[in-house]
């Protein structure tokens, strides 16, 4: 039985990683699959021609904007506030709207990855390691140092440290620039506490967010992934 209780209103982190630590995207393509099932399943409604606006954001780096935008928006179970997809893990900040929002979420998630991943490579069996892991976000203190921690994972990867504000599959940049992904992406929790988007970039650049998370909160990142 999960520890975590999920309940409308309230903020969780989410992630997960590959099956022994497998890789789960191997190439842009992938990283776009997954994103765009974030950022789609958050509603109720089914996601239709998801090969297609693969392809099309991939060839042309636009986003196609969601028909019904409005109802898309009154079903939505989840609202996405940020993000960041590594080689074999990801991490997602979500705020559950609806009872068991969460948990219909991540399934819908993660079987329509694993049944893209899985048909993609001719495998078979289980992708991720086990059921997602939640962990409950207590006040705005962790909720900024979560950000700041997810949002420097990249640096993790070769050519990317001090470059992670560039790194592609993170919603980083959203918070910096214009965000990509319109109202599929809802950060205003976090980016509306700084009067310009630099002094965001400037807490990421000195937070110690993973020391500040597990001295805090007694949460070691790391053996939980």
């Amino acid at each position: 039985m999960r520890k975590t209780k999920f309940a409308p209103g309230e903020h969780f982190h989410i992630f997960n990683r590959g099956n022994n630590k497998q890789n789960i995207f191997t190439n842009e393509r992938d990283y776009v699959r997954f994103l765009f099932l974030i950022l789609h399943l958050q509603s109720e409604q089914s996601f239709n021609n998801i090969g297609y606006n693969v392809t099309h954001f991939i060839k042309h780096r636009v986003f196609n904007k969601i028909k019904g935008i409005d109802k898309f928006m009154k079903d939505k179970m989840v609202n996405l506030i940020g993000f960041t997809l590594m080689p074999n893990h990801f991490h997602i900040i979500v705020k559950e709207i609806k009872d068991n929002g969460i948990s219909d979420y991540m399934q819908r998630v993660q079987n329509a990855y694993t049944k893209y991943f899985n048909t993609k490579y001719r495998k078979i069996g289980h992708l991720f390691q086990g059921p997602f892991k939640a962990v409950h976000i207590n006040d705005n203190l962790q909720l900024l140092h979560l950000s700041a921690y997810i949002h420097k994972n990249p640096r993790g990867l070769k050519h990317w440290k001090n470059r992670e504000h560039n790194y592609e599959w993170s919603s980083y940049q959203d918070y910096l620039e214009t965000n990509r992904w319109g109202q599929l992406l809802v950060p205003g929790i976090i980016t509306g506490q700084f009067s310009e988007n630099y002094k965001y970039h400037d807490f990421i650049k000195k937070s110690s967010a993973k020391e500040s998370l597990e001295e805090k909160y007694r949460i070691d990142i790391d053996d939980e992934l």
